[in-house]
Parts: C-alpha cells; structure tokens; sequence
C-alpha cells in the first residue's frame, strides 16, 4: 500500500498532469487522474477527485469539467494562449542574434507551458527555419549582462571582432579593450546594438552586441552623463540608418505623395510633412548621413529627392554618377 504522506503530493501531481497532458480537445477523465496518481504511488477515489479540483480553482487554476461520453478535466484559460505562444515562437526562431541552439531550447521552453497536443504545433515551426543565426553562443547572456550594467550605471569592458573570408575572429585595436559606458540597446535590423559613451572617442558610438567578447561589467562608474543628458535612445535608432556611423545633420527631402507612409514608418509620426504643390511634400529630419542613407533614398526611385544641405545633395549625386558609369 502507498505511503500516506504521498497524499502531500496529490494536488501536485493532479496539477501537472492538467497542465502536460490535457486541453480543451484532450480532456481528462476521472479514471485517467485515478490512474496517473496509481502510477505515483497516491491512491485516489472517484468522489476525492470532484474534491480536489475544487481545490485546484481555489488556488487559482481555471479547471474545467467537459461532460459527455468523451468528456472530462481540462484546464481552460492559462498564462500563455497557444496564438500568444506562436507569436513568441515565431519571434524566437526569426531573431538572428539567438543561436540556433538556443532557439531550440528556448522554442523547448515555450513548449513547456501549453499542453503536450497542441506543443507539437509549436514544434513543428522549428523545422521551416532556414534564417541566418549569430554563431556567438554568448549574446543570449551578453544582453542580460548590459541590461544589468544600464541599470546599475557601470562602465562595461569587452573586445570586438569581425570576421574574416575563413570565418576567423579577428580582434579590432588588436584585440585591446573596449571600455565603454552603456546609455541603451537598440535592436535594429536583427541584430542588437549597444549604445554606450566611449571615454577614448569622447563621443556616444554603438557596438553590435553578437560581435562582443570576454564581456565583464566593472565596478567603475558611467561616465559622459553630462554629455550625454539630452540623449534620447529612439531618435538616436532613428537618425542612424541600419546603425551605420556617418556625418549628422538635418536632411530635407522632396518627396511624391504617395511616400506619406514610407516617410512616417522611417521618421515616425511626428515628423512634420509641409505640401509642396498638389502631388508634392517636403520634410526635413534629423539623419546619419551615411553611405547606407543613399542606399536608402536610391531605393527609393526618385520618388523622394534629397535637397538639402548642399554638402549631402553633393556626395549623393556623385554616388549616382558612378553607379550610371558603372
């Protein structure tokens, strides 16, 4: 005969099994929990069960009693719906800054919180994923370090790589440390971007987190907040175009209306449109005017043309020159 003091244990493993096993299209009979508390070593009665559910709505749980020949115990409303957890999913395996290792155990995770039939359709996403994912295996541990290092106002130190035609690491400054103070983290295009004071440049830059190695948080405390006090981390997003350095300005653009939307999704709601003549408008934003602006504005058509400051129009029109040239 089981041990009394399993009974301890009852609630706990009718909670799990709820939770694993059962949904809406799978419920639970009563002989089926009878059974699966056998299995632990808990004997359990049929009237005991309408008991302990009871008790399993009074602790919070929304436990659901589906009647009928098929019918039986099935938690309702969870923390998690399945749609919820195909967005998270869907999230996790697009991100190119999450490792191939560490979707699937995060996507593994996830899983975890819905029940073990509808799993299988979070599951089965896993296989469609033919992104491109960072190979540092760190980052994941990386974002959380830099967050911590934001809050507590302390200088970070790393070094940072690229990688060359053989897939090698190759050190920047010759492998040297960067010592920098954190402001924020901007995801861009796929990728994290930390943007911090460096002391050595006098100046706010980013880094691209995945590019990061030996990353430490020190004990010394940020530096450049006097700066640094008007920084605001979505203009910065928004002025550097693919998170691209290049010369800062204001930019104004001549632009068909039909560019309304494209102009608002770049430059957010605020920026200000002025009509320029029945089919025209004009806006002038703050930019990075970097080789990756152009890229930008000559996808664009000729639909939108940059007019201003003179400096920009000049480097612009040169870059069109030599791409008609060949």
């Amino acid at each position: 005969m089981a041990k009394k003091g399993n009974q301890r244990a009852k609630l706990l493993i009718l909670c799990q099994v709820l939770l694993r096993k059962g949904d809406e299209e799978h419920p639970i009979s009563t002989p089926e929990l009878i059974k699966a508390l056998e299995q632990e070593g808990v004997p359990a009665e049929r009237k005991s069960i309408y008991t302990d559910m009871e008790a399993l709505r009074e602790f919070g749980l929304d436990v659901q009693l589906q009647k009928g020949k098929k019918g039986g115990w099935f938690i309702g409303e969870r923390d998690f719906e399945l749609p919820e957890l195909k967005l998270l999913v869907d999230a996790v395996q697009s991100s190119r800054f999450i490792s191939r290792k560490k979707s699937e155990s995060l996507i593994r995770k996830l899983s975890s919180l819905t029940s073990e039939h509808r799993a299988k359709q979070l599951r089965r996403q896993v296989y469609v994923d033919h992104r491109v994912k960072t190979e540092n295996e760190s980052v994941y541990y990386a974002i959380d370090a830099l967050h911590t290092a934001i809050a507590a106002g302390r200088v970070v130190k790393f070094r940072y790589f690229d990688y060359n035609a053989h897939r090698e690491k190759v050190f920047r400054r010759d492998g040297a440390e960067y010592q920098v103070s954190p402001y924020g983290l901007i995801w861009s295009d796929e990728n994290y971007y930390l943007v911090g004071w460096e002391r050595e440049k006098g100046e706010l830059r980013h880094y691209r987190v995945d590019r990061m190695s030996d990353l430490a948080v020190t004990d010394k405390p940020r530096e450049g907040d006097e700066a640094s006090k008007n920084f605001d981390l979505a203009e910065y997003g928004q002025r550097h175009f693919h998170m691209f350095s290049g010369k800062a300005g204001k930019v104004r653009l001549r632009c068909e209306n039909s560019f309304v939307n494209v102009m608002l999704d770049r430059f957010g709601q605020e920026a200000m449109l002025i009509p320029d003549g029945p089919d025209h408008f004009v806006l002038t934003v703050d930019a990075v005017v970097s080789p990756q602006f152009y890229g930008w504005l000559f996808g664009l058509e000729g639909k939108a043309v940059l007019t201003a400051p003179d400096w920009a129009v000049e480097e612009y029109q040169a870059m069109l020159r030599r791409a008609m040239e060949g």
